[in-house]
């Protein structure tokens, strides 16, 4: 698979630590206690996550299914392999915290990959998930039509019914908050927060700094109001049920 199949099939990983992933680890630290914790990043990228997790514990390891992202993320001092986040290469109840950042809209199986990570979660463990909001006014990932993949940000693409959207966006699915509580809901624990986040408009500050924060006063004011179904991503944890 080439450089772009690989962007359109997988998306493209954090190559840069900016204010909205520093945003969204706050996120994570708001709801699981990072400290001294053994955590699994599924679908580590290059391994920017698990970086700043190394600030909290010692314990920290990443899988990706790109051997390249692999080998850049083993310049961290983690324990890094490549596997897919289907079948996990680890034992069962191993894992303090398993973290799944935009990754399940790429699986081959998200049911099993969710499945998976609760497999190796140790009891009172929790997963952290973070997937692509169907409500969010745009598509991020681009889509196909005629045959050929246009790249960027296309308004109203996910508001199309199912059938239309997934012609559109066969690469990368957009979940409903009926959707991802599916995945989970047959795993025994229970959903300690599912809520919307909005990004983080690192881009469009670097631009406009006036108008970047004009977008995250407004928008994170929306996260507090029933408007946050608009929000980009959804934000689950999941603790998985005690013996």
């Amino acid at each position: 698979m080439g450089c772009e199949e690989k962007a359109i099939a997988w998306g493209h990983p954090s190559y840069v630590w900016r204010r909205g992933q520093e945003r969204r680890l706050e996120f994570v630290r708001r709801y699981v206690d990072l400290e001294g914790a053994r955590v699994l990043d599924a679908g580590c990228g290059l391994g920017l996550y698990m970086l700043r997790f190394r600030d909290f514990t010692e314990h920290v390891y990443g899988v990706d299914v790109d051997p390249e992202k692999v080998r850049k993320a083993q310049e961290i001092p983690s324990h890094v392999q490549c596997a897919s986040a289907e079948h996990l290469p680890f034992a069962t109840n191993f894992f303090d915290i398993v973290f799944s950042h935009e990754v399940l809209e790429h699986v081959d199986d998200d049911a099993e990959a969710v499945r998976e990570a609760h497999r190796v979660l140790k009891p009172g463990g929790r997963l952290v998930i973070f997937v692509p909001n169907r409500w969010y006014p745009f598509e991020t990932h681009g889509v196909y039509w005629r045959g050929e993949y246009h790249f960027g940000n296309i308004p109203l693409v996910n508001y199309l019914p199912t059938a239309w959207r997934d012609r559109l966006c066969p690469h990368v699915r957009a979940y409903t908050g009926r959707n991802i509580r599916s995945l989970l809901k047959e795993l025994p624990g229970r959903i300690v927060v599912h809520r919307r986040v909005f990004a983080g408009y690192d881009n469009i500050v670097a631009r406009s700094p006036l108008l970047g924060s004009i977008l995250r006063r407004v928008s994170y004011f929306l996260e507090r109001t029933p408007l946050q179904v608009l929000g980009l991503s959804h934000l689950v944890v999941f603790e998985k049920a005690s013996d």
